[in-house]
C-alpha cells in the first residue's frame, strides 16, 4: 500500500515543478517584476559592464531597501531570486580574489534571504537559478535551441557567458523526456507491466544519449580561456574556499558569517533524479561523494528535492528487473546506466578542456609573472566551483555509476514473466 501512495504521488510532475517538455527546467521564466522591482532588475541588468568597471558595489551601495511583500507566486519569486543571485555573486567577486568582501549589504542581504527563505534554497547563486531559470526565447513560438535562446543575467564573459548557461540549459531541457517517463517506470514495477517498463527505459536511455549531445555544443559556443579566466570566479561560493575562511556576513540577517557551496552541475536534479532511479549509490571510499551529493539536494529547488525523496523511498527498479530474469529488461537497464556512465565520461573531457588546461597556462604564467593574469582564479586551479577537488569527484561518480551495470549471473530468473517480442 505504501508503494501504492508512491506511484500515486509521483503521477502529477507539475506538482513538483517538472515539465512535461521542459523537465526540470522552469517553463518560460518571466522576464519582469513589477515596477517597485526596477532597482533590483536594472543593476542586475548592467552587471557585466557594473563588474568590469569595478562600480558594482558603489550601485549597490545606493540601492533602496526594497520590501519583498509586492512579489507574487513561484514564479516571480525565482526572477527576484535570480537578479539578486547575480549581483550578490558580482558584489562578492567584483575585486577577484584580492579583493573579497566580509559583508553582503542589507540593502541586498534582507531581501534575498527572505526570498530564498520562502524558496527553501540558501541565499547563493545555485544550479537552478543561473542554468534552469536564466533563459528566454528570442522568437517565443520557435525552438529551444542555441539560436533562439537568451539569458536574462550575466556575468563579465560575453558570447561564452550566455553560452555556458544556454548549453547547460539544453543539456537539462535534454531530459525532459526520461524524467517524464519516471511515473510510467514507477507503475510499471507496481504493476508487472514489463512491456511498457523496457519501452520508459529505452526513453531514459535515448534521453541521456541527448543530454550528451546537446553537452558537445560547448565547444562552439564557450571558449575555455574566457570560462577559466572571466566566468568561474563568479560562480564560486563560500564554503571550503580559502580566499572567504569564514563565510560571509549577511547584514541584518545573520550576525555571524554563514558559508555556502557555490553553483556546481552536482546540483542538477536531474542527474541525481537518474541516480536514485538506477539504484547508483555514490561511495563514500573516495572521501566525500556521496556525502557532497547529499548535501547538494539541499540547493535544489524544494519540489524537485521532494520528487527526488519519493523516488527514492518507491520500489526498487534494479530489484525488480532482476527478480524479472528478463533478458530485455536487463539489456535496457543496462543501456541506461552506460548512457549515464558515458555522459559523465564526456563531462571529465569537458573539464579537463576548461579547467585542466587552462589551469596549467595560468600555473606557467604565475611563475613567470609573479601571479596570475586574472585576479582570483588561481584559487579554482584545483576546485570546482561548488568546492570540491573536481577531477577526483568526477572520476569517482563516473566509476561508481559504470559498476551500477547488472552482470549476467545477478539475474535470478524466478519471475518467468517476460515481455512478447
Amino acid at each position: 500500500m505504501e508503494h501504492e501512495d508512491k506511484r500515486e504521488s509521483l503521477q502529477n510532475l507539475e506538482e513538483f515543478h517538472i515539465s512535461e517538455e521542459y523537465g526540470f527546467v522552469l517553463p518560460d521564466p518571466l522576464t519582469e517584476l513589477p515596477d517597485y522591482y526596477a532597482p533590483w532588475m536594472n543593476v542586475a541588468a548592467n552587471l557585466p559592464h557594473l563588474i568590469e568597471g569595478h562600480q558594482l558595489r558603489r550601485e549597490v551601495a545606493k540601492m533602496p531597501l526594497l520590501s519583498t511583500q509586492y512579489l507574487r507566486g513561484h514564479r516571480q519569486l525565482r526572477l527576484a531570486r535570480l537578479a539578486l543571485g547575480f549581483i550578490t555573486m558580482g558584489y562578492v567577486w567584483q575585486g577577484g580574489g584580492r579583493q573579497t568582501v566580509k559583508i553582503l549589504p542589507r540593502v541586498l542581504a534582507v531581501p534575498y534571504c527572505s526570498i530564498s527563505e520562502l524558496l527553501n534554497l540558501p541565499p547563493i547563486l545555485v544550479y537552478a537559478d543561473c542554468v534552469l531559470a536564466n533563459w528566454k526565447k528570442r522568437d517565443p513560438g520557435g525552438p529551444l535551441n542555441a539560436e533562439n535562446l537568451d539569458i536574462l543575467f550575466s556575468f563579465p564573459g560575453g558570447d561564452s557567458n550566455k553560452g555556458f548557461f544556454l548549453v547547460s540549459l539544453l543539456v537539462e531541457a535534454a531530459a525532459a523526456a526520461g524524467i517524464k517517463a519516471i511515473p510510467i517506470i514507477v507503475n510499471a514495477i507496481l504493476h508487472h507491466g514489463l512491456c511498457s517498463l523496457e519501452t520508459a527505459l529505452q526513453d531514459v536511455a535515448l534521453s541521456i544519449c541527448k543530454m550528451r549531445e546537446a553537452f558537445k555544443l560547448i565547444h562552439v559556443c564557450v571558449n575555455p580561456e574566457v570560462f577559466f579566466r572571466s566566468l568561474r570566479i563568479y560562480l564560486s561560493g563560500w564554503k571550503d574556499n580559502f580566499l572567504m575562511p569564514e563565510g560571509l556576513v549577511y547584514e541584518g540577517v545573520w550576525d555571524s558569517p554563514k558559508q555556502f557551496f557555490g553553483g556546481s552541475a552536482a546540483q542538477s536534479s536531474t542527474l541525481q533524479c537518474f541516480d536514485v532511479l538506477l539504484g547508483i549509490q555514490h561511495s563514500t571510499a573516495q572521501g566525500f561523494s556521496a556525502e557532497y551529493l547529499g548535501c547538494m539536494r539541499d540547493y535544489m529547488p524544494a519540489a524537485h528535492r521532494a520528487f527526488i525523496q519519493t523516488l527514492a523511498s518507491g520500489p526498487s527498479l534494479r530489484q525488480f528487473v532482476l527478480a524479472t530474469g528478463d533478458a530485455g529488461l536487463h539489456a535496457a537497464f543496462n543501456k541506461c546506466v552506460s548512457a549515464l556512465a558515458d555522459l559523465r565520461s564526456y563531462h571529465i573531457q569537458i573539464a579537463t578542456k576548461y579547467i585542466t588546461i587552462p589551469a596549467v597556462r595560468c600555473r606557467a604564467e604565475q611563475q613567470q609573472l609573479g601571479g596570475c593574469v586574472h585576479e582570483g582564479t588561481s584559487v579554482l586551479l584545483e576546485r570546482g566551483t561548488g568546492g570540491t577537488g573536481f577531477m577526483r569527484f568526477l572520476k569517482a561518480i563516473r566509476d561508481t555509476t559504470r559498476k551500477a551495470q547488472l552482470r549476467e549471473q545477478e539475474a535470478t530468473g524466478a519471475n518467468t514473466l517476460t515481455c512478447p517480442r
